[in-house]
């Protein structure tokens, strides 16, 4: 299918979704919501893929409006849309590659990815609150979880940007490299988990997404659940056949 919000590559296992710059178009983000629910229902459903790379076609891609108060009623509706959702029910590995800023709406979104890469000179922030908000599509939660409630709580409350020695610092973006560089690190990193068996890679963003929510004991109960899962697959078969052999194994996913 053709999108009007996204373009898509894909080389081998590997899915790259350029997000075109909306940073002043509201109607676009309420496009790219519905294109990237059908892309998610298209990807599910696709089991060659096995890694997503999520990024953009120019250096704002990630840097969605802010509400002012200037925007009119219909442009307000527009952003309830969420774009971080589907993104985060991929079951596949996703890698955001940050070319530019990630602000506003554009890092709950990045947020909702597995592992982030940004460029040296990026900047990363939730400025809700100095436009009387607060972050609308996961950002109050999912920042929390990933930087810790103290780091979130400042800069949610403060509306500052911080910078990518900053953001790597505190865990917020993985990787940082040169804007020329970021496709070839998150290539690299991407080409290394397709290599992985599939059914591994999910089980994996299963056990430790949904253990975030669970006690310790319910959480180890999940990871054993799935381990013993892993034990029924032709992948796990071929694990122990190409060990044996001395040779890389070939998985299927299945």
């Amino acid at each position: 299918m053709k999108f009007e919000t996204i373009s898509l590559e894909r080389e081998m296992n590997i899915l790259t979704v350029k997000i075109k710059d909306l940073k002043k178009d509201y109607q676009g983000i309420s496009r790219l919501s519905s294109e990237l629910e059908e892309l998610v229902s298209e990807i599910l459903l696709d089991e060659e893929i096995r890694v997503i790379l999520l990024t953009g076609s120019e250096e704002g891609s990630f840097s969605f409006p802010v509400l002012t108060g200037t925007e009119d009623f219909n442009e307000l509706r527009l952003t309830s849309f969420s774009i971080s959702e589907p993104i985060s029910r991929i079951l596949q590995p996703v890698v955001a590659v940050i070319p530019g800023d990630a602000i506003g709406q554009g890092l709950e979104m990045v947020l909702a990815c597995d592992i982030r890469i940004g460029s040296h000179d990026s900047y990363y922030g939730l400025p809700h609150i100095k436009s009387g908000l607060i972050p609308y599509d996961g950002g109050t939660q999912r920042l929390s979880r990933l930087v810790g409630k103290a780091k979130a709580l400042e800069m949610i409350l403060t509306g500052e940007l911080i910078d990518s020695k900053e953001a790597l610092r505190i865990g917020l973006i993985n990787r940082v490299a040169d804007k020329d560089d970021l496709m070839r690190v998150a290539m690299e990193i991407a080409n290394k988990m397709a290599s992985m068996a599939p059914i591994s890679l999910k089980y994996i963003k299963e056990a430790i997404n949904k253990g975030m929510d669970m006690t310790l004991e319910q959480g180890l109960r999940l990871e054993a659940d799935l381990y013993l899962l892993i034990h029924t697959t032709k992948d796990r078969e071929e694990g122990i056949k190409a060990f044996r052999e001395k040779r890389t194994p070939k998985f299927e996913g299945r």
